[in-house]
């Protein structure tokens, strides 16, 4: 049994964050909401300009490196929202110096570095958290709800789509992009909070086959990809995702067929409940007509909502939602299909442990 530190009741839970960039905003937004519960009083960056920019917005203290943060810091929770090939080394070290980690998605780029960071925050007693804010976004609260409570009858067919367009110029931005070590192709970067859903909302996979290509950007990893999947109930399915849809954005989409029902949850990012039919009525029936809702952006709105489940743990109050064993989960088929992908053949999970 492992023995995490006291719930913290009497002031609120403070946050630090090392990496400024484009989804740190996210974060920094979030824990506005949240101000009753939590501060953020430490940021991180090494790029100067960034650093200057989350501190004059937040007010939090900033740093230069992990290390002088981890040395000065009062925080209780560090949120990496690094590169993702950094993010295991750094869930190391600030496990090490007694902190819980809060890590943006993919966890880590390589499977084995995944198993580490478990790892070390279970060797530390700190708990690892793995953002997956999509997973609380209203559309797919109700599909989730829906498969649990079994009203699809055997699930025999699912369908997701990733229609997205990523610019070579968004490639260009910054070195680690669209590389093998730092981050990953469409799948695991841009396509992983859909990874997730395969099992989440399906199931264990039983094996899948995956291929590849890079067809139109200058970089080291995929623009566009498909997977068969298998599933151990014995459902079948497939997911479809690219970077190379003219002009923009296009479609978000997962489908489910069944027994007893068939959902399409589509929009730009899953946010639009396009059909919903069951042999059966529920009371959620009436709620989907109010689940759809805009977006602007492909994040959705999870970040306040996952924000407030880390909150409640470290107070003592609930229990994760998505820990690192959890997003071990979305590693595994990440990884499994690369080596599918890469090795011309049908991959089994579960991975090598």
């Amino acid at each position: 049994m492992r023995h995490f530190a006291a719930p913290i009741t009497d002031r609120k839970i403070r946050f630090a964050l090392i990496g400024c960039g484009r989804i740190a905003q996210n974060h920094f937004a979030a824990l506005k909401q949240h101000s009753d519960r939590a501060e953020l009083v430490s940021v991180c960056d090494v790029d100067p300009k960034a650093l200057e920019a989350a501190a004059r917005l937040t007010g939090a203290k900033p740093f230069s490196s992990l290390s002088t943060l981890l040395a000065d810091t009062n925080a209780d929770i560090v949120i990496l929202t690094t590169p993702s090939g950094l993010h295991p080394e750094q869930a190391i070290d600030v496990a090490a110096a007694g902190l819980h980690v809060m890590t943006e998605k993919p966890m880590a780029t390589r499977w084995h570095d995944g198993l580490r960071m478990v790892r070390a925050c279970d060797d530390a007693n700190v708990r690892l958290f793995v953002v997956k804010q999509n997973r609380r976004n209203a559309t797919l609260q109700l599909l989730k709800n829906s498969v649990d409570q079994g009203r699809f009858g055997r699930i025999y067919m699912v369908n997701l789509n990733v229609f997205w367009t990523r610019p070579q110029e968004y490639y260009d931005s910054a070195a680690w992009r669209g590389t093998w070590e730092f981050d990953g192709g469409a799948f695991m970067n841009q396509a992983s909070h859909y990874v997730d859903l395969l099992d989440w909302l399906i199931g264990p996979i039983k094996s899948l086959q995956a291929y590849t290509a890079t067809l139109a950007r200058n970089i080291e990893v995929e623009d566009t990809g498909v997977i068969s999947v298998e599933w151990r109930s014995g459902a079948l399915g497939s997911m479809n995702v690219t970077m190379l849809t003219y002009p923009k954005n296009l479609e978000g989409s997962i489908t489910i067929i069944g027994e007893k029902g068939t959902v399409r949850v589509g929009g730009v990012a899953v946010n639009e409940i396009q059909h919903w039919e069951f042999s059966e009525p529920h009371s959620d029936d009436e709620k989907v007509k109010h689940a759809s809702y805009e977006t602007t952006s492909v994040y959705g709105f999870g970040h306040p909502l996952y924000f407030d489940n880390v909150i409640k743990v470290l107070r003592g109050e609930a229990s994760p939602e998505t820990d690192g064993r959890e997003g071990l989960k979305s590693l595994e088929t990440l990884i499994a299909t690369y080596l599918s992908a890469r090795d011309g053949k049908r991959v089994a999970l579960p991975l090598d442990y």
